[in-house]
């Protein structure tokens, strides 16, 4: 369910990011309710409120008042993107620097990414 590492609220809004990224939940569909959130994960509402207004703050959701949350055009975009970069400033510019250190040319580095990917 959730664990103790980041604060729940993130947790969720991290689950409710993923399932926009992997087309669960499509730009312009509905969303669950604060309170469906918060019943289906066994949390407080407030909890799930403060997910979701993380998501509208980023851009990601967006309220129909009276209507309910929904997805954001573009939404699946933006996240890819932001996930692209986080991936290069976490994993592609750390790999370069110790390639680098280690004397191992881009062509080498290559080479070793495709023998990995077989």
């Amino acid at each position: 369910m959730f664990d103790e590492s980041t604060p729940i609220f993130q947790q969720l809004a991290d689950r409710i990011e993923q399932r926009v990224l992997d087309g669960t939940y499509p730009e312009d569909e509905q969303v669950a309710s604060t309170n469906e959130f918060a019943a289906f994960y066994r949390i407080n509402p407030a909890t799930a409120g403060k997910a979701v207004n993380l998501l509208v703050d980023r851009g990601i959701l967006y309220k129909r008042r009276g209507v309910g949350m929904f997805v954001a055009a573009g939404a699946r975009d933006r996240l890819s993107e932001q996930r692209r970069a986080a991936f290069a400033a976490g994993y592609v510019r750390p790999l370069m620097r110790e390639a680098a250190a280690l004397g191992i040319d881009l062509p080498t580095l290559m080479s070793l990414i495709e023998q990995e990917n077989t």
